[in-house]
């Protein structure tokens, strides 16, 4: 009877998803992306605008790439050990909006002790950014890993990825859709109405991938399939494996190679864009 069941649910999960799986799967990282396109290509200017000098400002940036690297493998291996996906990217994308707001809406540490000392400034921001690189990697982590745990159909596995992958150049592209409205309404007339002008769009940013998540939410049910050898415990990998794997470290610089372009990409257009129409 048992194995019935089993069989039962194991094709059933090999069954072709419908579209509406994919498309609330695919909107999940929404938040992530804005923000981050966000993050890579205003924080550095903010930062400066507030005052900080290009070495504080780099330090903020970097505090939360190491935060992001950690906990992307802390992450990894809590969500292998406890499952529970939609909660991960509960919690994560909660410490995304709180402390991307956070960084955005100005020196929390500075007004909490009263001082607007460089130290206090760049701790403070550092705070924040590792937080945010905290929650950002926890969501990243988990929305990645429901994939091969929602079904078994390999076509059903390449449209969810291909769906996530789709958004996430519609967040890019909104990010900048967003700017260009701030720029026209709120002019920019001293340094205080510039920083007024990144602050809403950040805001206006974490609205829409609130607004995103509220699909995934009510569209995406917590993975529970567990028949496939993907999601048995009992299948898992040592790290040790993956090290030996030439794959491995192919795709390993094929990806740190595109982001590096990418991000970098994104952190030069804006400040090369100002010096030519200076």
């Amino acid at each position: 009877m048992a194995d019935a069941k089993g069989d039962e649910v194991l094709a059933e999960a090999q069954m072709p998803l419908g579209r509406w799986p994919i498309l609330s799967y695919g909107v999940g990282h929404m938040l992530n992306d804005i923000t981050s396109a966000c993050w890579f290509t205003y924080l550095l200017l903010f930062l400066q605008e507030n005052g900080l000098a290009p070495r504080d400002a780099a330090i903020v940036m970097l505090s939360g790439q190491v935060a992001d690297g950690l906990m992307t493998i802390l992450a990894g291996e809590m969500i292998d050990r406890f499952g529970h996906f939609k909660l991960w990217h509960i919690g994560g994308s909660i410490l995304v909006g709180i402390s991307f707001s956070s960084v955005f809406g100005g020196c929390l540490l500075c007004t909490v002790l009263g001082t607007d000392s460089y130290l206090v400034r760049t701790i403070g921001y550092s705070f924040f950014a590792a937080v945010f690189n905290i929650g950002w990697a926890a969501t990243q982590v988990s929305h990645m890993s429901m994939v091969n745990c929602m079904t078994l159909n390999s076509t059903s596995r390449v449209a969810l990825a291909s769906c996530r992958n789709a958004f996430t150049m519609v967040a890019n592209l909104g990010l900048y859709a967003i700017a260009l409205v701030v720029f026209a309404l709120v002019s920019a007339k001293a340094c205080s109405d510039i920083v007024l002008q990144y602050r809403w769009i950040a805001y206006v940013s974490i609205f829409v991938g609130c607004c995103f998540l509220v699909v995934f939410y009510a569209g995406t049910k917590e993975p529970t399939l567990q028949s496939g050898s993907d999601c048995k415990k009992s299948a898992r990998i040592s790290w040790g494996y993956w090290f030996k794997k030439a794959l491995y470290y192919q795709v390993a610089l094929l990806y740190m190679l595109a982001r590096l372009i990418t991000n970098v990409s994104q952190v030069d257009i804006v400040p090369t864009q100002n010096r030519k129409y200076s």
